[in-house]
Protein backbone atom coordinates (compact mmCIF):
# COMPACT_ATOMS: atom_id res chain seq x y z
CA UNK A 1 0.00 0.00 0.00
CA UNK A 2 2.75 2.38 0.89
CA UNK A 3 4.65 1.46 -2.22
CA UNK A 4 1.63 2.18 -4.40
CA UNK A 5 1.20 5.55 -2.68
CA UNK A 6 4.82 6.40 -3.23
CA UNK A 7 4.62 5.40 -6.87
CA UNK A 8 1.50 7.57 -7.35
CA UNK A 9 3.15 10.56 -5.74
CA UNK A 10 6.22 10.16 -7.90
CA UNK A 11 4.10 9.80 -11.04
CA UNK A 12 2.07 12.89 -10.16
CA UNK A 13 5.22 14.87 -9.49
CA UNK A 14 6.71 13.71 -12.76
CA UNK A 15 3.54 14.64 -14.65
CA UNK A 16 3.50 18.03 -12.99
CA UNK A 17 7.10 18.62 -13.97
CA UNK A 18 6.42 17.57 -17.55
CA UNK A 19 3.31 19.74 -17.70
CA UNK A 20 5.10 22.73 -16.25
CA UNK A 21 7.99 22.26 -18.65
CA UNK A 22 5.63 22.13 -21.62
CA UNK A 23 3.51 25.05 -20.45
CA UNK A 24 6.29 27.39 -19.39
CA UNK A 25 7.61 29.71 -22.10
CA UNK A 26 10.19 32.50 -22.03
CA UNK A 27 9.90 35.46 -24.39
CA UNK A 28 12.98 37.60 -25.03
CA UNK A 29 13.07 41.37 -24.71
CA UNK A 30 13.05 42.02 -28.49
CA UNK A 31 10.24 39.49 -29.13
CA UNK A 32 6.48 39.40 -28.71
CA UNK A 33 4.34 36.28 -28.25
CA UNK A 34 1.09 35.49 -30.05
CA UNK A 35 -0.98 32.57 -28.67
CA UNK A 36 -3.32 30.52 -30.83
CA UNK A 37 -5.73 28.26 -28.93
CA UNK A 38 -7.17 25.55 -31.12
CA UNK A 39 -6.29 27.66 -34.17
CA UNK A 40 -7.84 30.88 -32.95
CA UNK A 41 -6.12 33.96 -31.63
CA UNK A 42 -6.31 33.86 -27.87
CA UNK A 43 -5.83 36.86 -25.66
CA UNK A 44 -3.49 39.71 -26.35
CA UNK A 45 0.11 39.97 -27.23
CA UNK A 46 2.40 38.34 -24.68
CA UNK A 47 5.22 40.61 -23.56
CA UNK A 48 8.82 39.67 -22.80
CA UNK A 49 9.51 37.43 -19.81
CA UNK A 50 7.97 34.22 -18.39
CA UNK A 51 4.53 33.10 -19.58
CA UNK A 52 2.37 29.98 -19.41
CA UNK A 53 0.27 28.25 -22.04
CA UNK A 54 -1.89 25.16 -22.05
CA UNK A 55 0.09 22.31 -23.57
CA UNK A 56 -1.46 20.46 -26.48
CA UNK A 57 -4.08 23.20 -26.76
CA UNK A 58 -2.21 26.47 -27.13
CA UNK A 59 0.54 27.25 -29.58
CA UNK A 60 2.87 30.20 -29.00
CA UNK A 61 4.46 32.08 -31.93
CA UNK A 62 7.32 34.47 -31.28
CA UNK A 63 7.72 37.49 -33.51
CA UNK A 64 10.98 39.47 -33.74
CA UNK A 65 10.39 43.20 -33.30
CA UNK A 66 13.90 44.33 -34.26
CA UNK A 67 14.67 46.35 -37.37
CA UNK A 68 15.42 44.02 -40.25
CA UNK A 69 17.95 44.92 -42.95
CA UNK A 70 16.94 43.38 -46.25
CA UNK A 71 18.99 43.88 -49.44
CA UNK A 72 16.96 44.23 -52.60
CA UNK A 73 18.42 42.31 -55.56
CA UNK A 74 19.67 44.43 -58.45
CA UNK A 75 16.87 45.27 -60.85
CA UNK A 76 17.50 46.10 -64.50
CA UNK A 77 15.17 48.53 -66.23
CA UNK A 78 14.87 51.36 -68.73
CA UNK A 79 14.57 54.92 -67.50
CA UNK A 80 12.18 57.51 -68.84
CA UNK A 81 14.89 58.85 -71.18
CA UNK A 82 15.52 55.34 -72.62
CA UNK A 83 18.72 54.44 -70.79
CA UNK A 84 19.26 50.89 -69.55
CA UNK A 85 20.41 50.85 -65.91
CA UNK A 86 20.83 48.31 -63.14
CA UNK A 87 19.85 49.50 -59.65
CA UNK A 88 20.04 47.78 -56.29
CA UNK A 89 18.76 49.03 -52.92
CA UNK A 90 18.36 48.12 -49.26
CA UNK A 91 15.22 48.22 -47.09
CA UNK A 92 15.03 48.74 -43.33
CA UNK A 93 11.73 47.65 -41.72
CA UNK A 94 10.32 46.32 -38.46
CA UNK A 95 7.14 44.65 -37.19
CA UNK A 96 4.82 46.91 -35.19
CA UNK A 97 1.82 44.58 -34.96
CA UNK A 98 2.84 40.99 -34.20
CA UNK A 99 -0.66 39.56 -34.66
CA UNK A 100 -1.15 41.16 -38.08
CA UNK A 101 2.29 40.02 -39.22
CA UNK A 102 1.21 36.41 -38.55
CA UNK A 103 -2.44 36.58 -39.62
CA UNK A 104 -2.59 39.02 -42.54
CA UNK A 105 0.34 37.64 -44.54
CA UNK A 106 1.91 34.21 -44.80
CA UNK A 107 5.54 35.38 -44.79
CA UNK A 108 5.97 39.08 -44.19
CA UNK A 109 9.71 39.02 -45.01
CA UNK A 110 9.15 37.53 -48.47
CA UNK A 111 6.21 39.88 -49.07
CA UNK A 112 8.28 42.94 -48.22
CA UNK A 113 11.11 41.71 -50.47
CA UNK A 114 8.84 41.24 -53.49
CA UNK A 115 7.12 44.57 -52.92
CA UNK A 116 10.52 46.29 -52.75
CA UNK A 117 11.62 44.77 -56.05
CA UNK A 118 8.47 45.76 -57.94
CA UNK A 119 8.52 49.25 -56.46
CA UNK A 120 12.17 49.67 -57.45
CA UNK A 121 11.39 48.73 -61.05
CA UNK A 122 8.51 51.19 -61.09
CA UNK A 123 10.75 53.98 -59.78
CA UNK A 124 13.34 53.24 -62.48
CA UNK A 125 10.74 53.53 -65.24
CA UNK A 126 9.36 56.82 -63.92
CA UNK A 127 12.69 58.56 -63.37
CA UNK A 128 15.36 60.06 -65.60
CA UNK A 129 18.99 59.08 -65.50
CA UNK A 130 19.98 62.43 -63.98
CA UNK A 131 17.49 61.89 -61.14
CA UNK A 132 18.93 58.45 -60.39
CA UNK A 133 22.43 59.86 -60.22
CA UNK A 134 21.90 63.18 -58.44
CA UNK A 135 18.44 63.28 -56.84
CA UNK A 136 18.43 60.05 -54.86
CA UNK A 137 16.86 61.44 -51.71
CA UNK A 138 13.63 62.20 -53.53
CA UNK A 139 13.61 58.77 -55.12
CA UNK A 140 14.26 57.13 -51.75
CA UNK A 141 11.25 58.89 -50.27
CA UNK A 142 9.03 57.85 -53.17
CA UNK A 143 10.25 54.26 -52.94
CA UNK A 144 9.64 54.20 -49.19
CA UNK A 145 6.10 55.47 -49.67
CA UNK A 146 5.35 52.86 -52.33
CA UNK A 147 6.52 49.98 -50.10
CA UNK A 148 5.05 51.31 -46.86
CA UNK A 149 1.48 51.67 -48.17
CA UNK A 150 0.69 47.94 -48.46
CA UNK A 151 3.05 46.94 -45.66
CA UNK A 152 1.02 48.82 -43.04
CA UNK A 153 -1.79 46.27 -43.42
CA UNK A 154 0.67 43.50 -42.64
CA UNK A 155 1.74 45.03 -39.35
CA UNK A 156 5.10 46.06 -40.85
CA UNK A 157 6.53 49.57 -40.84
CA UNK A 158 9.15 50.63 -43.43
CA UNK A 159 11.79 52.55 -41.58
CA UNK A 160 14.08 53.55 -44.45
CA UNK A 161 14.85 52.73 -48.08
CA UNK A 162 18.17 53.55 -49.74
CA UNK A 163 19.35 53.12 -53.35
CA UNK A 164 22.85 51.68 -53.09
CA UNK A 165 24.27 51.66 -56.59
CA UNK A 166 23.32 52.55 -60.16
CA UNK A 167 25.22 50.55 -62.79
CA UNK A 168 25.50 52.04 -66.28
CA UNK A 169 26.69 50.48 -69.55
CA UNK A 170 30.29 51.14 -70.53
CA UNK A 171 29.25 53.09 -73.62
CA UNK A 172 27.10 55.39 -71.48
CA UNK A 173 29.98 55.91 -69.04
CA UNK A 174 32.28 56.96 -71.89
CA UNK A 175 29.62 59.31 -73.28
CA UNK A 176 29.12 60.94 -69.89
CA UNK A 177 32.88 61.32 -69.48
CA UNK A 178 33.15 63.06 -72.87
CA UNK A 179 30.23 65.30 -71.98
CA UNK A 180 31.81 66.29 -68.67
CA UNK A 181 35.15 66.94 -70.38
CA UNK A 182 33.51 69.11 -73.04
CA UNK A 183 31.64 71.07 -70.39
CA UNK A 184 34.82 71.70 -68.41
CA UNK A 185 36.64 72.79 -71.57
CA UNK A 186 33.80 75.15 -72.41
CA UNK A 187 33.96 76.75 -68.98
CA UNK A 188 37.73 77.07 -69.25
CA UNK A 189 37.42 78.84 -72.60
CA UNK A 190 34.78 81.20 -71.24
CA UNK A 191 36.98 82.07 -68.28
CA UNK A 192 39.99 82.57 -70.57
CA UNK A 193 37.97 84.82 -72.92
CA UNK A 194 36.69 86.86 -69.98
CA UNK A 195 40.26 87.30 -68.74
CA UNK A 196 41.38 88.41 -72.22
CA UNK A 197 38.54 90.93 -72.36
CA UNK A 198 39.47 92.43 -69.00
CA UNK A 199 43.15 92.50 -69.95
CA UNK A 200 42.37 94.22 -73.27
CA UNK A 201 40.39 96.91 -71.47
CA UNK A 202 43.24 97.55 -69.09
CA UNK A 203 45.75 97.62 -71.94
CA UNK A 204 43.58 100.11 -73.83
CA UNK A 205 43.51 102.36 -70.77
CA UNK A 206 47.28 102.04 -70.36
CA UNK A 207 47.83 102.85 -74.04
CA UNK A 208 45.69 105.97 -73.70
CA UNK A 209 47.79 107.14 -70.76
CA UNK A 210 51.11 106.36 -72.49
CA UNK A 211 50.06 108.15 -75.68
CA UNK A 212 49.92 111.41 -73.75
CA UNK A 213 53.49 110.98 -72.45
CA UNK A 214 55.90 109.30 -74.97
CA UNK A 215 58.52 108.95 -72.24
CA UNK A 216 56.23 106.56 -70.36
CA UNK A 217 56.57 104.03 -73.20
CA UNK A 218 60.36 104.18 -72.95
CA UNK A 219 60.18 103.69 -69.16
CA UNK A 220 57.89 100.73 -69.62
CA UNK A 221 60.33 99.29 -72.14
CA UNK A 222 63.18 99.63 -69.67
CA UNK A 223 61.14 97.93 -66.96
CA UNK A 224 60.44 95.02 -69.29
CA UNK A 225 64.15 94.74 -70.12
CA UNK A 226 65.05 94.65 -66.43
CA UNK A 227 62.43 91.97 -65.75
CA UNK A 228 63.67 89.77 -68.59
CA UNK A 229 67.37 90.25 -67.77
CA UNK A 230 66.84 89.18 -64.16
CA UNK A 231 66.55 85.49 -65.13
CA UNK A 232 69.92 85.47 -67.02
CA UNK A 233 68.90 82.55 -69.20
CA UNK A 234 67.62 84.20 -72.38
CA UNK A 235 68.85 86.33 -75.25
CA UNK A 236 67.63 89.92 -75.11
CA UNK A 237 66.95 91.84 -78.33
CA UNK A 238 66.51 95.59 -77.88
CA UNK A 239 64.18 97.32 -80.38
CA UNK A 240 65.23 100.55 -82.08
CA UNK A 241 63.20 103.72 -81.70
CA UNK A 242 60.88 104.55 -84.56
CA UNK A 243 62.63 107.87 -85.25
CA UNK A 244 65.95 106.11 -85.79
CA UNK A 245 64.40 103.68 -88.25
CA UNK A 246 62.92 106.56 -90.26
CA UNK A 247 66.32 108.32 -90.40
CA UNK A 248 67.98 105.14 -91.68
CA UNK A 249 65.27 104.75 -94.30
CA UNK A 250 65.83 108.28 -95.63
CA UNK A 251 69.59 107.82 -95.73
CA UNK A 252 69.26 104.52 -97.65
CA UNK A 253 67.60 106.16 -100.70
CA UNK A 254 69.69 106.05 -104.01
CA UNK A 255 71.45 109.33 -104.95
CA UNK A 256 69.93 109.49 -108.46
CA UNK A 257 66.40 109.53 -107.10
CA UNK A 258 65.18 113.08 -106.74
CA UNK A 259 62.07 114.35 -105.31
CA UNK A 260 59.86 117.21 -106.46
CA UNK A 261 61.87 119.65 -104.46
CA UNK A 262 65.10 118.81 -106.34
CA UNK A 263 63.72 119.44 -109.87
CA UNK A 264 63.96 123.23 -109.40
CA UNK A 265 67.74 122.97 -108.72
CA UNK A 266 68.61 121.03 -111.93
CA UNK A 267 71.18 122.73 -114.22
CA UNK A 268 69.93 124.20 -117.54
CA UNK A 269 71.02 122.54 -120.82
CA UNK A 270 74.24 123.70 -122.53
CA UNK A 271 73.91 125.78 -125.73
CA UNK A 272 74.40 123.78 -128.91
CA UNK A 273 73.44 120.43 -127.35
CA UNK A 274 70.08 118.89 -127.93
CA UNK A 275 67.82 119.11 -124.98
CA UNK A 276 66.94 115.79 -123.37
CA UNK A 277 63.51 114.54 -124.23
CA UNK A 278 60.81 115.46 -121.83
CA UNK A 279 58.93 112.39 -120.77
CA UNK A 280 55.71 113.07 -119.08
CA UNK A 281 53.57 110.72 -117.08
CA UNK A 282 51.34 110.00 -120.09
CA UNK A 283 53.88 110.10 -123.05
CA UNK A 284 56.36 107.61 -124.42
CA UNK A 285 59.97 108.55 -125.28
CA UNK A 286 61.45 107.78 -128.71
CA UNK A 287 64.95 106.30 -128.47
CA UNK A 288 67.05 105.42 -131.56
CA UNK A 289 69.11 102.28 -131.11
CA UNK A 290 72.09 101.40 -133.43
CA UNK A 291 71.35 98.68 -135.95
CA UNK A 292 74.11 96.06 -136.50
CA UNK A 293 75.28 95.30 -140.13
CA UNK A 294 73.50 92.62 -142.01
CA UNK A 295 76.62 90.47 -142.23
CA UNK A 296 76.93 90.33 -138.47
CA UNK A 297 73.55 88.68 -138.16
CA UNK A 298 73.19 85.18 -139.46
CA UNK A 299 69.99 83.31 -139.40
CA UNK A 300 70.15 80.30 -137.16
CA UNK A 301 68.54 78.10 -139.80
CA UNK A 302 68.78 77.87 -143.57
CA UNK A 303 66.21 77.02 -146.13
CA UNK A 304 64.84 73.46 -146.20
CA UNK A 305 66.62 70.84 -148.32
CA UNK A 306 64.99 70.71 -151.81
CA UNK A 307 66.15 67.12 -152.46
CA UNK A 308 63.74 65.61 -149.91
CA UNK A 309 61.06 63.35 -151.38
CA UNK A 310 57.48 64.44 -151.47
CA UNK A 311 55.26 63.68 -148.52
CA UNK A 312 58.07 63.94 -146.02
CA UNK A 313 58.49 66.78 -143.59
CA UNK A 314 61.38 69.08 -144.48
CA UNK A 315 64.46 68.89 -142.35
CA UNK A 316 66.22 72.08 -141.48
CA UNK A 317 69.98 72.33 -141.60
CA UNK A 318 71.96 74.48 -139.28
CA UNK A 319 74.35 76.86 -141.00
CA UNK A 320 77.73 77.88 -139.58
CA UNK A 321 77.91 81.35 -138.17
CA UNK A 322 79.10 84.10 -140.48
CA UNK A 323 82.61 85.41 -140.05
Amino acid sequence: MVEELVIGVVAAASGFVVYTTAAAKVIKQFERGVVFRLGRLHGGIRGPGFTMIVPMVDRLHKVNMQIVTMPVPAQEGITRDNVTVRVDAVVYFKVVEAADALIEVEDYRFAVSQMAQTSLRSIIGKSDLDDLLSNREKLNQGLELMIDSPAMGWGVQIDRVEIKDVSLPEAMKRSMARQAEADRERRARVINADAELQASKKLAEAAGVMSQEPAALQLRLLQTVVAVAAEKNSTLVLPFPVELLRFLERSAQPPGRTGPEDEAHQAPPVAGEPAPPQVGPGTAAEVELPVPPESAVSPPFAEPDPELPEGRAPRLRRLPPAV
